[in-house]
C-alpha cells in the first residue's frame, strides 16, 4: 500500500536504472555546452541528488527533462558566479608567484582563450564530433554510431573542425 502513494521515481531500483542510462549523456552535454569536465560532473551529480530529493513530485516520464534543467540551471548560475569572481579580480592586483616571465603568461592565457574561442565558434556538429574524438577518446565507429551517422560523415566533420581551427590559429600568429 505504500509503494502507490510513492512515485515510480522514488524506487531505488528504477532511479538507479535511470542514473546508470542518463548520467553519462547529461555530462557530456555540460562539458560540450560549458566546457569544464569537473565541474560538469558535479553538475551531474547534484541534478540526480535534487531529483532524488523531489522524486514525488517529479515523474519518472519528466525526470530526464528534469535534470537536464537542473544541471543547465546550475552551469548558468556557475558562469555567472564566475564572471563576478573575474570582475573583482580584475580591479584587485595580486602578486604573479610563478618563474614564467609575464609576457609568456599572458601569450598562454591569451592562446588557451582564443583556442577556446575557436572550439566554441565550430558549428554544433564539427564541435560534438570533434570533442567526442579528442575529449572523449571515441574511435570514429563510436561516434558514428552515437549520432546515427556513417564513419565518413564523422570524419568530414572532424577534419572539418581541424581546418577551422588551424585557420583561426594561423589568424592567432
Amino acid at each position: 500500500m505504500l509503494n502507490k502513494t510513492l512515485s515510480e521515481t522514488c524506487n531505488e531500483v528504477i532511479f538507479s536504472s535511470f542514473f546508470k542510462s542518463n548520467a553519462k549523456m547529461l555530462r557530456n552535454f555540460l562539458f560540450y555546452k560549458f566546457g569544464n569536465k569537473e565541474k560538469a560532473e558535479d553538475l551531474v551529480q547534484e541534478a540526480f541528488i535534487r531529483l532524488w530529493q523531489n522524486c514525488q513530485d517529479v515523474p519518472i516520464e519528466k525526470a530526464k527533462s528534469y535534470v537536464y534543467t537542473v544541471a543547465n540551471n546550475g552551469a548558468l548560475n556557475i558562469i555567472a558566479h564566475e564572471k563576478v569572481v573575474l570582475n573583482y579580480s580584475k580591479t584587485t592586483t595580486s602578486r604573479d608567484k610563478t618563474h614564467e616571465t609575464p609576457e609568456f603568461i599572458l601569450e598562454e592565457k591569451q592562446f588557451k582563450k582564443k583556442l577556446l574561442t575557436a572550439i566554441a565558434n565550430l558549428n554544433e556538429t564539427q564541435r560534438v564530433a570533434f570533442l567526442m574524438h579528442r575529449i572523449d577518446g571515441k574511435k570514429y565507429i563510436e561516434i558514428a554510431e552515437e549520432l546515427n551517422i556513417g564513419i565518413k560523415a564523422v570524419e568530414k566533420r572532424i577534419s572539418q573542425a581541424l581546418l577551422e581551427l588551424r585557420k583561426e590559429i594561423n589568424n592567432l600568429k
